[in-house]
């Protein structure tokens, strides 16, 4: 194998070693496009074209235009207060059970092709979070910063495996068609997008009972966090009074 059929692959080692080291995601990705797109010769004024090109058919930025000032204006006039406050007044709910909740229906209106009804900017953050966040807080008061750090990587998964394992359920998704087209380029044509959603459900249902199985402890272990931490800041006062005293 020589040189020239390796340097298309160059962005895949550049992908691997930027997530593994935690740099930004965008960063990472259009650093690989970049160095792809050079490696196999292109013009970098084309590269560049290639790129904006891409970025306007996906329609990527009217959504950053659109969403983000909207969900800054909601916050700034107390959506995450009043979302906090309304599930205060609920007396049976709990951060898991909300997060149940929200994964069940998000997975349910992803199968059907309704992706946009959910996401992370526009539903986590504003919404989910606040929350489940206020369910604990109703429970057991102030929560350390550990803990609510938790409780937002939990509602941000409910959110990405929903969505990841619903949308493949959805026969006109583009994996679906995707997948569909390319078996019938290579002569496997009784296959349809039909058939490739239907056999999508038992892996989609396996997902959901899994996470809907972890989310079942999260309470147990949200009660045990803050035990731990009020003993520790009770010790913690305990001996620096006794400093104090001495």
């Amino acid at each position: 194998m020589d040189l020239a059929t390796l340097l298309p692959l160059v962005g895949i080692p550049i992908i691997v070693l930027g997530f593994a080291l935690k740099f930004n995601p965008l960063l990472v990705v259009v650093s690989a496009g970049l160095a792809t797109g050079l490696a196999v010769g292109m013009d970098f004024a084309l590269l560049l074209e290639t790129f904006g090109e891409k970025f306007m058919n996906s329609r990527q930025l009217a959504s950053i235009i659109l969403i983000l000032p909207i969900i800054a204006l909601l916050e700034k006039f107390g959506l995450k207060e009043r979302a906090q406050s309304w599930v205060a007044g609920i007396r049976s709910a709990t951060t898991g059970r909300i997060l149940m909740l929200y994964i069940v229906v998000r997975q349910f209106t992803c199968s059907l092709g309704l992706i946009s009804l959910g996401g992370q900017a526009q539903t986590v953050r504003p919404l989910l979070f606040p929350m489940a966040e206020g369910a604990a807080i109703s429970q057991y008061g102030d929560l350390p910063e550990a803990l609510r750090d938790r409780i937002a990587a939990h509602a941000a998964a409910c959110d990405n495996v929903a969505l990841f394992f619903g949308e493949d359920i959805f026969i006109a998704f583009g994996a679906v068609l995707l997948m569909s087209g390319f078996l019938k380029e290579n002569g496997i044509s009784n296959v349809e997008p039909l058939e490739i959603g239907l056999w999508a459900i038992p892996t989609g249902l396996c997902a959901l009972i899994i996470h809907l199985l972890r989310l079942s402890f999260l309470d147990a272990k949200i009660a045990r966090e803050i035990a731990e931490y009020r003993t520790l800041s009770s010790t913690q006062k305990h001996t620096d009074s006794a400093g104090q005293t001495l």
